[in-house]
């Protein structure tokens, strides 16, 4: 276990773990797809990482709508960059940037951390709206 590992969120840690997977399996990429493929994804990766800290270091109150609207506006971008990720990801498959198992477990890490912060999302709803 990292440090702080045990303090993060659970989409903090998946999320990492997907950029870390992505990161490995790229440096073994064909040279030819370094700077489409490769770059792209890493950066992507990086970026869910990012939208998911900024989402977190919003303080959050019932009747505080602006905060609550900015954390969601960072939620929602994560998921899009995730969902970018995948289509990416299935298109350097494709292309035989990646291997199929990498494509897929790419595939069930992104699913994931959707499903984490679809979660995180309708728990902020719940919390804030009753």
């Amino acid at each position: 276990m990292q440090p702080n590992q045990q303090n993060e969120l659970t989409v903090v840690t998946k999320s990492k773990e997907l950029c870390s997977y992505i990161m490995t399996v790229t440096q073994k990429s064909p040279k030819q797809f370094r700077f489409t493929f490769v770059t792209r994804l890493q950066n992507l990766s990086l970026d869910v990482i990012e939208k998911i800290y900024y989402a977190n270091e919003i303080f959050v109150t019932k009747g505080n709508e602006k905060n609550a609207e900015n954390r969601l506006a960072f939620q929602h971008q994560a998921l899009t960059t995730l969902k970018l990720i995948a289509y990416i990801s299935e298109l350097a498959m494709v292309q035989k940037c990646l291997l199929f198992k990498q494509y897929e477990q790419i595939s069930k890490l992104t699913t994931d951390c959707q499903r984490l912060i679809g979660a995180w999302i309708n728990s902020d709803r719940k919390r804030f709206s009753a």
